[in-house]
């Protein structure tokens, strides 16, 4: 099937690379480059860099609704196109008469928005998954084509299911386009009752108090916030980013306190903090950083105002 592609984000990569092995890919259709990294050298979007190795021809506007942008993709005519992490809202005279689906990061109508991912994990859900939807005026409102649902780990990360559900793509959405080619693709509405939203994440959602939240929250907060914007706290006048906690026995303690094996009771319960970061340093056991800074256990781990 010719194909039309537009992403930008890391999530599209799998689903970019199994696409281009399986059909034609026309055009890719990604983000401008951005300054990035302490150089602020212009950097391309993941997708960009990788339909640059993969020989596939890219345009990267910086409004994918401008006429002659719309001109030039729909002037490819693709059969369908696959919209993944793209980052800029299609108008309708671009995507009208098209069949134009997009692999969305949650059991929609569940956390439609920005940040699916993180929020299913920082809500402590038991599973979320990828949903297929067309493309529709309000966001992430779509028929529903497809969907794949998959568990979510007591101590993975935003990052890791992530990256999991980055590779549910290729099959999910060759399912979709098959039943296309078949003339049996039908989408299902969604059920507005039930829909939640995902609201975009900031810098300053990026800690934790431990005297407010229980154990499963405080886990679930601190692995959904890895690796963006981070879980940053301070405690023994130190900086430092919880990468990954799990929940452990004990607690009732005095909330907040540490303890020389990296538990920390919450209002109940208590976490173990398994990796950190502290600021300016590599990523790193509990053990090895407080191995080098005994000065930390006993003190209280305050969120970072």
């Amino acid at each position: 099937m010719r194909l039309v592609f537009l992403g930008a984000g890391a999530f599209g990569i799998p689903s970019l690379e199994h696409l281009a092995r399986e059909h034609e890919i026309a055009l890719v259709v990604t983000q401008p480059d951005r300054p990035a990294g302490r150089g602020k050298v212009m950097t391309p979007t993941p997708i960009a860099a990788r339909a640059a190795e993969l020989g596939l021809p890219v345009i990267k506007p910086s409004d994918v609704n401008a006429p002659d942008v719309v001109a030039q993709v729909r002037g490819v005519g693709a059969a369908a196109w696959i919209v993944i992490a793209f980052g800029q809202k299609l108008s309708r005279e671009l995507v009208d008469g098209v069949f134009a689906i997009n692999l969305h990061g949650s059991l929609l109508p569940a956390y439609r928005g920005a940040a699916p991912i993180q929020r299913a994990v920082m809500d402590g859900c038991a599973e979320t998954g990828v949903s297929v939807i067309s493309i529709a005026e309000r966001m992430d409102a779509g028929l529903v084509y497809a969907t794949r649902a998959r568990a979510i780990g007591a101590a993975e990360t935003a990052d890791e299911v992530h990256d999991a559900l980055a590779l549910l793509g290729p099959e999910v959405l060759t399912s979709v386009l098959a039943a296309r080619a078949e003339g049996r693709a039908v989408g299902v509405g969604q059920d507005e009752s039930k829909a939640t939203r995902a609201r975009k994440l900031s810098k300053a959602d990026g800690t934790v108090d431990l005297a407010s939240f229980d154990a499963r929250a405080a886990r679930a907060r601190i692995n959904g916030l890895n690796s963006w914007p981070g879980c940053t706290v301070v405690v023994g006048g130190l900086e430092v980013k919880l990468l990954r906690v799990r929940e452990a026995d004990g607690g009732g303690g005095e909330p907040g306190l540490v303890c020389a094996d990296g538990c920390v009771a919450a209002t109940s319960g208590a976490v173990e903090i398994l990796e950190v970061q502290p600021a300016g340093g590599r990523a790193m056991a509990w053990r090895d950083f407080v191995r080098g800074r005994p000065q930390v256990v006993g003190q209280r781990l305050a969120p970072r105002v």
